[in-house]
């Protein structure tokens, strides 16, 4: 444990943080790190809301910090804490920051050597192992965020050694198939486990921090052909091309050993498990690689998810991981990077049907950032027109670029 010294709005973000569980305060997925985040990201426009800030980051640091390397990933303990607090300009962040980093280095380092042993034991990998909420790559996240050179080095190195096939029960698979359920945890359900194509859960997080990595200069040895394997794997078991391609979320071992999906057609739009989350890491190995084709595939397929009334359908939730907050902050960033302008002419529309959605059917109950309000805010606030967008918030969904 590490201690430490102490727009219109959608919901009462400046009411007194209440808990509603053991290690909210230290929660970025749905708890007072990500409202504290939101408050941060207000601070750049207007001085004023660092009042509506100090209750949230105090609820943040309130009695000691998880940091022991099993219990702690980008969105939960001491990463989620420090993450927050690296928006926050005050002298006393910058002190809890210091201390959070160096337990943070202690952390990761861990993890990594955990992983790597598991690797050199020929097992399968758990989800929690590599993916971003987490797992590896979402620390690894964080210490590109933060600039950790040495980190970050030995998160990709591990993130290589992933993408190497593995044999389990004679059957030669992907590094990241996992003998975990999509439940995060083993399951009769699932003998034999998943591969999980996921941003949040599966190996579209890696690939987008590979290729992220890549794109900013760091570097190590098999990146580029990690990134390449992870594409392959993707090539197969897209279906359909241009505008009608998509992916499954998951699939599992008997689809794997006869090469078939059951899936009849694409699953929601979201930027947890959908195709928008799928194809902007593919979108930023396409430009990591400088590889036209692959970038202009991938915006394709995410344009075709818009302009399909069936997928974006399946929407029901206004939330950043599940609904249509998450899938405009998607493809507000690959518009940004696009080769052209067909992503963007989607997006007033998208902010319109998000607007729509909650006349109809409310706000989340909760206050969160993955799928309570708090998101919902930062998603408004990184309009394209607003100068918020300058404070890269989504830098923990993987999607900045």
């Amino acid at each position: 444990m590490v201690r430490l010294a102490g727009g219109e709005p959608l919901m009462n973000h400046d009411a007194p943080p209440t808990p509603t569980r053991p290690g909210w305060g230290q929660s970025l997925y749905s708890g007072a790190a990500g409202v504290a985040l939101l408050h941060a990201i207000r601070a750049h426009i207007d001085e004023e809301n660092r009042d509506a800030l100090r209750p949230w980051a105090a609820a943040m640091v309130k009695g000691p910090i998880q940091a022991a390397p099993k219990a702690c990933g980008l969105y939960e303990g001491a990463p989620a804490v420090a993450y927050a607090l690296s928006f926050t300009h005050t002298n006393t962040a910058a002190r809890a920051l210091a201390t959070l980093d160096r337990h943070l280095v202690g952390v990761t380092r861990e993890r990594v050597r955990q992983a790597h042993a598991r690797i050199d034991r020929g097992a399968l990998p758990s989800l929690g192992e590599y993916d971003l909420i987490s797992g590896l790559t979402g620390l690894g996240a964080y210490h590109l965020h933060r600039g950790h050179q040495a980190e970050l080095r030995d998160t990709l190195v591990y993130l290589v050694r992933l993408t190497e096939p593995i044999t389990a029960d004679a059957q030669r698979l992907p590094g990241w198939w996992t003998g975990d359920s999509p439940e995060l945890r083993p399951s009769p359900r699932w003998p034999g486990g998943h591969g999980n194509f996921g941003l949040a859960h599966g190996i579209a997080g890696p690939l987008a921090l590979l290729a992220t990595a890549l794109r900013h200069g760091h570097t190590v040895p098999g990146q580029t052909e990690a990134i390449t394997r992870i594409c392959d794997w993707l090539d197969r078991w897209r279906t359909g091309t241009g505008s009608r391609a998509w992916w499954p979320a998951l699939i599992n071992r008997a689809e794997y050993r006869c090469g078939e999906l059951r899936l009849p057609g694409p699953t929601r739009p979201s930027w947890c498990y959908g195709t928008p989350g799928i194809a902007r890491a593919q979108q930023l190995a396409g430009i990591a690689l400088d590889d036209r084709d692959r970038q202009r595939q991938a915006e394709q397929a995410l344009a075709g998810c818009l302009s399909d009334d069936q997928q974006l359908a399946q929407l029901t939730s206004a939330s950043v991981c599940h609904g249509w907050a998450g899938l405009i902050q998607t493809v507000s960033r690959a518009a940004a990077d696009a080769v052209d302008d067909e992503l963007t002419a989607y997006l007033p529309h998208l902010h319109v049907r998000l607007y729509e959605y909650l006349d109809h059917q409310g706000l989340p109950e909760g206050t969160g950032l993955m799928e309570g309000t708090a998101g919902i805010h930062l998603v408004r606030l990184t309009d394209p027109v607003n100068s918020a967008i300058t404070a890269p918030w989504d830098r923990c969904l993987l999607l900045s670029g």
